[in-house]
């Protein structure tokens, strides 16, 4: 049997049901939270979403016991851990910023928590030096921190996260400090691990792509409330709001005007998805892929810039109205689309976002 089978085998049992139930946390007079109500279902891996100050954090930081709420509950498989101390939350923590301890060789880091429960020397560094083999770092045990990268640093607080093999693992922003070839190589890592133990995780994070990427469902928050938890494929796809919709990837809005349940754009009346505002006069919310865009020496609107993705080349359009319009196009499309052309935009004829006119 390999590491991580005994690893997963010792750890899946243990993987729980996580429960915020009308979670309220005011800070002086900024509301942190505002009646959350959210389920993560036992092996899930479910990111908080959302931009500074909207309560991701504290909502994580309430299920670790760091925090405590002004009402509502936390419960983990259906037991109120609300007034339960942190140390008794069966939760392991991976922060931002490391928090390793700097006088400590890798392997006793690991092995900090299990010294703390009295676990006898040779079982403690027998389990350390397991979960440093599963992160990849078995030759890096005697290394101190300032010996380690920024990865081996965060795979070795992950390492620590583990080994007290917890019911819940709880990452907080753990990626942003690192570089982007790190923090994607890290991402595919903790997804991996995720997986292969089946430990319920809650990650916090603002990168959506980070977000969508790793996430069995995303949990889309703001202003302490949540917007809309689903899986990637559906957030992306059908945002049930304005926000979530402009939070989650780039999309374009398109001055139109709502009659008898349709929306008139671009010269086209288009089925409505989801319920349309009582105004007249929206906006349309449409992602870059969904927009097509050719040559047309007649049209007023010109490309006004470009931007090579590899694949694809973004284009930035702006109307006769002075609306910009974002499309992607594969690449070997838009040779002749460079910036001043003259172009016309369309869209398909499916159901679209609308929302009320934001000017």
């Amino acid at each position: 049997m390999t590491v991580l089978e005994k690893t997963a085998e010792a750890t899946a049992v243990q993987a729980a049901t996580v429960e915020f139930r009308g979670l309220r946390r005011e800070f002086g007079s900024t509301v942190a939270l505002d009646g959350l109500d959210l389920t993560v279902q036992p092996g899930e891996l479910l990111a908080l979403l959302g931009p500074s100050g909207c309560g991701k954090t504290t909502a994580l930081r309430m299920l670790a016991g760091f925090e405590h709420p002004d009402s509502g509950q936390v419960l983990v498989d259906g037991e109120d851990v609300t007034a339960i101390p942190a140390h008794r939350r069966d939760a392991g923590m991976v922060f931002q910023s490391y928090s390793l301890f700097p006088h400590l060789s890798a392997l006793d880091n690991v092995a900090f928590g299990l010294r703390m429960r009295k676990v006898r020397t040779a079982e403690r560094r027998a389990r350390a030096a397991e979960l440093l083999e599963l992160v990849g770092l078995a030759d890096k045990g005697e290394r101190y921190p300032h010996e380690l990268s920024g990865g081996q640093q965060q795979r070795i607080a992950l390492a620590r996260a583990l080994a007290l093999r917890p019911r819940v693992l709880l990452l907080d922003e753990p990626l942003s400090a690192l570089d982007a070839k790190v923090r994607l190589t890290l991402r595919e890592e903790i997804r991996r691990l995720q997986r292969e133990l089946g430990i319920t995780t809650l990650f916090v994070t603002h990168d959506q792509e980070e977000a969508l990427s790793m996430a069995d469902r995303v949990a889309v928050m703001r202003s302490g409330r949540l917007e809309q938890c689903a899986e990637p494929a559906e957030l992306y796809g059908r945002p049930a709001t304005a926000f979530v919709a402009e939070f989650v990837g780039t999309m374009s809005r398109i001055p139109g005007t709502l009659v008898d349940g349709r929306v008139e754009v671009l010269g086209r009346r288009l089925p409505v998805d989801g319920d349309a505002p009582t105004v007249s006069e929206v906006d349309v919310l449409v992602r870059p892929e969904a927009v097509a865009v050719r040559a047309d020496d007649a049209s007023e609107a010109r490309v006004v810039a470009t931007a090579f993705l590899g694949a694809t080349t973004r284009l930035t359009v702006r109307l006769a109205d002075g609306t910009e319009v974002k499309a992607d196009l594969p690449a070997h499309e838009t040779a002749a689309l460079g910036a001043g052309a003259a172009v016309s935009v369309s869209l398909p004829e499916r159901p679209v976002l609308v929302a009320e006119r934001s000017r």
